[in-house]
């Protein structure tokens, strides 16, 4: 049996002539594209493309894991509303074993913290109507994917009046972070394969400031194999026509203006602001906190517990990886002192991590 929308984008043939046509593309000297989302960094190395397109297309994966650019002064905070504030901290599992500066959630539960892995945002304030004589706080991470979740427990804890329920927002705008990486010499992109899930919600037209301001072309492009190789080519063609525009591959999801309804919540409930990403430093605009409406379910400041961001002093090279400056072999912890099941840094801990995806599947 065929699934639509699946077997047609994995189909064998389609991706030879697909890779072909890249090769004539290209011209001489590799051309250097940039996948930012981490979902495409995995599905890029799980199919084998970057080998495919080796001499030809020099893909670097850009910082679209929201695990991996979490700073560590997030987990320190969360950590001491545990400790200090007696705090239950909901968390989705990927978030555990992500180092701050000097210990981990995993660490810490193994400490006696209690630490409970939840499936979403909601889970959370359930956790806190079963538990009204706890305050439940739930790490609120991720990029415009799952900012309407979050907004979504948000006003439902406000609705329902769970007030022992709160959230410590580390939520990141990605349009932002491709602007500074855009603006940067020693990053050198020429081409942005932008994310698709962070796409269905905020629209293809996010990213022309990106590709007007910057002269680089972006494509809006799927997970499949055939979906990856049609963004690369779409990319090159523009490249090759001397363009820089926005265009959407994954038209059967995304739209130009997004997920109107997402959009709203995430504006009720949210509001633009500064902050750190691990690796980049404090990208103004780039950031999600929770409005004053709602600033009753607003960790940080209900508890008196800020997230400080400051550069990370350590041998782990994860920000050069997360601002495609090196690949992962580059770092010399990599698969040395830092591998899956004892990672140093946070892009070996996440599944959708660059260091896990290489140590995983190969460099190629």
């Amino acid at each position: 049996m065929r699934l639509r929308h699946i077997d047609e984008y994995r189909d064998p043939a389609t991706a030879k002539a697909l890779v072909a046509r890249i090769r004539k593309d290209a011209g001489d000297a590799p051309v250097r594209l940039m996948e930012v989302c981490g979902t495409h960094t995995v599905a890029i190395a799980r199919t084998g493309i970057r080998p495919l397109l080796s001499g030809a297309v020099a893909m670097v994966s850009g910082p679209g894991c929201p695990v991996c650019v979490t700073p560590d002064g997030y987990i320190d905070a969360a950590i001491a509303l545990g400790r200090e504030k007696g705090a239950l901290l909901a968390s989705f599992g990927d978030m555990l074993r992500v180092p701050g500066k000097s210990s981990s959630l995993e660490k810490e539960k193994g400490r006696g913290l209690d630490v409970r892995v939840v499936y979403s945002p909601l889970d959370a304030v359930a956790l806190a109507v079963a538990s009204p004589e706890r305050e439940v706080v739930f790490l609120g991470v991720g990029f415009e994917t799952t900012a309407p979740a979050i907004g979504g427990a948000i006003r439902t804890a406000a609705a329902r009046g769970v007030a022992n329920f709160s959230v410590l927002s580390s939520v990141r705008t990605i349009p932002e972070a491709m602007g500074i990486l855009a603006s940067d010499p020693e990053v050198r992109i020429e081409g942005f394969l932008c994310p698709a899930h962070v796409s269905a919600i905020i629209g293809a037209d996010a990213y022309r400031p990106v590709a007007e301001r910057h002269r680089i072309p972006c494509v809006v492009a799927g997970f499949e194999p055939i979906d990856i190789l049609l963004g690369i080519s779409m990319l090159l063609r523009q490249k090759r026509e001397g363009v820089a525009r926005v265009e959407n591959e994954y038209s059967r999801v995304a739209t130009a203006t997004g997920n109107r309804k997402a959009q709203d919540l995430i504006r009720e409930v949210f509001v633009p602001c500064d902050t750190g990403w691990r690796g980049i430093g404090v990208i103004p605009g780039s950031g999600l906190r929770i409005a004053p409406a709602y600033a009753a379910f607003d960790a940080e400041g209900k508890f008196g517990v800020p997230v400080i961001f400051s550069p990370e002093k350590t041998a782990c090279r994860c920000g050069d990886v997360l601002k495609g400056k090196i690949l992962p072999h580059e770092c010399p912890l990599f698969g040395k002192t830092c591998v899956p099941e004892e990672p140093y840094g946070p892009c070996m801990v996440s599944s959708e991590g660059t260091c896990a995806a290489y140590f995983k599947y190969g460099s190629g």
